[in-house]
């Protein structure tokens, strides 16, 4: 096959546990896609492809072999690699070389997976100044963000996994945006150790693939546990909620109805389909989730607004001067809602398996100046739920809308079972 980029990563891992595939040839033809094509897409910060490819020759000489053995990924560019630098978006930290990986990283490693590179992030993890990654499908769209180099590298096959983080909407929209899958586990499932601090309160790393079934074999690489296959479930077993949430005005009209259709697609294949309200508890759930945003973040970025006042974007700066008026009280105020707020949601899907919502308010907007609306992403991160995006519609610029799927709370592999069982249903259809 001569597109091996264009494998998925269960594809290719079951080809080099055959014999069949070597990762220094799959790791070659990454290499080779990033050179035909990051000219114009601008995903990556970061390439030592010696370092790719002597890591590719190791897995292959390696008589034990982890759940991710041989396969190349990314790394966001606010995670701490030992061997490559870590900038975090920021010219405060060029040339940056830490001591060790972050955990993911070093997790992804022991089980066998390829560290190809370090991908575009805004700064330090925030909304804008968007970085230089435009969207692999029409270069004047923004990719989303922050997880803008993941997201556009693994839709555009330059690497088949991706790592992102997503403290607002930052694996979410930009996985719906250029069109592959995004999973962000539930709060707390994978450790943070090493990535750079957003907002502790909400920081959850996540992954952008192109398979469903390429999400537990991830799970497993950064939990240390032996990979669980997905079991098939019926999609007549699925109890999904359908819940427009308190932004359905927000979204566009083609969201609506591409929401609308997904509904009734469901059903027809045989899912049991209900209308979620959540309703009063989340009238304040906006503004109290952004104010832990803002205290949390001011915060963590204290050193760099100490020393380095003037190589933060003017942009940051003014926000920081704002957030840093959030006084502790009001931060307790906020949590305490939010709180109430995951208790409610946890009863509102006492008898549903997922819920169903827009992953963004439509197609990436035009233009590189931000990485688009999270009013749709905020539902899952701040209540600590698991969610996957899947690139199901595409909008009328011929650019993709996914479809989230929210799931219970550490119940994340039964939503990546529901979620293959949903994915399959449009599959068949397309």
């Amino acid at each position: 096959m001569a597109d091996l980029f264009r494998l998925s990563a269960s594809e290719a891992a079951a080809r080099i546990r055959e014999g069949k595939l070597t990762s220094e040839a799959l790791v070659r033809s990454c290499l080779e896609r990033i050179d035909s094509r990051d000219s114009q897409v601008k995903a990556w910060v970061h390439l030592d492809r010696d370092f790719a490819l002597a890591q590719a020759r190791e897995c292959d000489r390696a008589a034990n072999r982890g759940p991710i053995h041989g396969i190349p990924f990314a790394a966001k560019d606010i995670m701490d690699t030992a061997d490559l630098p870590t900038e975090y978006g920021s010219p405060i930290y060029k040339g940056n070389r830490p001591a060790a990986d972050a955990a993911c990283v070093a997790l992804s490693r022991a089980a066998g997976g390829v560290l190809l590179g370090k991908t575009v992030t805004t700064e330090f993890a925030s909304r804008v100044p968007l970085g230089k990654t435009t969207n692999p499908h029409n270069s004047q769209h923004t990719p989303g963000g922050s997880s803008s180099g993941s997201a556009a590298a693994v839709a555009d096959f330059m690497v088949p996994l991706a790592f992102g983080t997503q403290t607002v909407g930052s694996v979410i929209r930009p996985a719906a945006f250029c069109g592959c899958i995004g999973y962000k586990p539930s709060y707390g499932e994978v450790s943070t150790q090493g990535v750079k601090q957003n907002t502790a309160s909400f920081d959850t790393v996540g992954l952008f693939a192109r398979a469903v079934e390429d999400l537990p074999l991830f799970r497993a690489a950064v939990t240390g546990f032996a990979p669980k296959l997905l079991a098939t479930i019926p999609i007549s077993e699925l109890k999904v909620g359908f819940c427009r949430t308190m932004f359905w005005d927000r979204a566009e009209d083609y969201t609506k109805s591409f929401l609308e259709e997904a509904a009734s697609a469901l059903v027809k294949a045989g899912a049991k389909i209900s209308d979620v309200d959540l309703g009063g508890p989340f009238k304040d759930f906006e503004a109290m989730g952004r104010r832990i945003n803002d205290y949390e973040f001011s915060r963590a970025l204290t050193w760099e607004r100490n020393h380095h006042w003037n190589l933060l974007s003017e942009f940051q700066r003014d926000k920081l001067a704002a957030w840093l008026n959030v006084s502790y009280e009001q931060y307790r105020e906020a949590e305490a809602v939010l709180a109430q707020c995951r208790r409610h949601l946890a009863d509102a899907m006492k008898d549903i398996d997922l819920l169903l919502t827009p992953s963004a308010l439509g197609e990436a907007p035009v233009g590189l100046t931000s990485t688009g609306d999270t009013s749709f992403n905020i539902l899952s991160t701040w209540t600590y739920t698991p969610c996957v995006t899947l690139p199901v519609f595409t909008g009328p610029s011929g650019l993709p809308v996914g479809i989230q799927l929210i799931g219970h709370r550490n119940q994340d592999h039964r939503l990546l079972e529901g979620a293959q069982a949903v994915y399959r249903v449009f599959s068949k259809s397309t």
